[in-house]
């Protein structure tokens, strides 16, 4: 039995035409009529009643044809998996504040046809499952090291001061104004280096900052600075920009307080391939927002 019976079987089966079956088989009619018969000699049953005017399926034609059906469906399953370009899939370990940067990084690579797979989680998770190879990388901010990994500046997170509008200047905030109000910021087992920027940038302007209630959750915070409590925390710009100013507003601090934020990708791993395509795409990522 071969393919191409299958074929001009299933096409005469469909328009009950020999004639018909031929031209859009684009052969001759002699050359279809010759394979079925063959087909049918082959499995011993008649497929076709070509007694009468019109062409007609036997019972075994019918039984047939669904089977016959499978066996074309399956060959084109095949071919389209076999010529398929494969998919490019990349596990992007992310955090809380990446903002307008992690759409742009994760459009561009879209762009690429790369299917991006995004897991947040804390920073230690974060690298440990780098080095597992349960990620091919991940964002993390500040100075890093890590045994068995590599970290790739990408780019300067800029830190802004979220204050109750009521309290708020309208111009820049310098440190030395907020030495009175309560600072709100995650524990520092949570993200070390951005409590550690702000507590040294506090100090190198003269003062240690009240600690007020601690909270790990962003909009928990901001909700108790917008109801008016006076109090102040810090919010990566990225992240700043897909938020409305409302009963929370945003000033940038004198100094300046920024996180470089890095890839953390294996150690020794060659940049080519992927690993360029998501450098290039963090590259417009923070061309963007220069």
């Amino acid at each position: 039995m071969e393919f191409r019976q299958i074929q001009y079987f299933v096409t005469v089966a469909e328009v009950l035409n020999f004639g018909r079956a031929a031209e859009q088989l684009g052969i001759g009619q002699p050359g279809v009529s010759q394979q079925i018969a063959r087909l049918e000699r082959e499995l011993g049953v008649q497929l076709f009643d070509r007694s009468a005017r019109a062409v007609r399926l036997t019972e075994a034609g019918q039984r047939f044809l669904p089977a016959a059906r499978s066996v074309l469906a399956a060959v084109a399953h095949a071919r389209t998996a076999a010529t398929a370009v494969p998919t490019r899939r990349l596990r992007l370990g992310t955090s809380t504040g990446l903002g307008e940067r992690l759409e742009v990084v994760v459009a561009e690579l879209s762009s690429e046809g790369m299917h991006v797979e995004l897991v947040s989680t804390s920073t230690r998770a974060r690298l440990e499952r780098v080095k597992a190879g349960q990620l091919d990388a991940a964002f993390v901010r500040g100075t890093a090291e890590a045994a068995g990994l590599e970290f790739v500046p990408v780019w300067d997170d800029d830190l802004l001061i979220a204050l109750p509008r009521t309290a708020a200047p309208g111009h820049d905030v310098d440190l030395t104004d907020l030495r009175e109000l309560p600072l709100r910021i995650t524990d520092r087992r949570t993200n070390p280096p951005l409590v550690d920027l702000v507590l040294s940038a506090c100090a190198a302007a003269g003062f240690e900052p009240v600690l007020g209630p601690r909270s790990n959750n962003l909009q928990d915070t901001h909700a108790a600075i917008g109801a008016g409590a006076p109090s102040w925390t810090v919010i990566y710009e990225s992240h700043a920009r897909l938020l409305r100013e409302g009963r929370v507003v945003f000033r940038r601090p004198r100094p300046r307080l920024a996180l470089t934020t890095s890839l953390a990708v294996p150690a020794g791993t060659t940049v080519g391939g992927d690993l360029a395509v998501l450098l290039e795409a963090c590259r417009r990522a923070s061309d963007q927002f220069e």
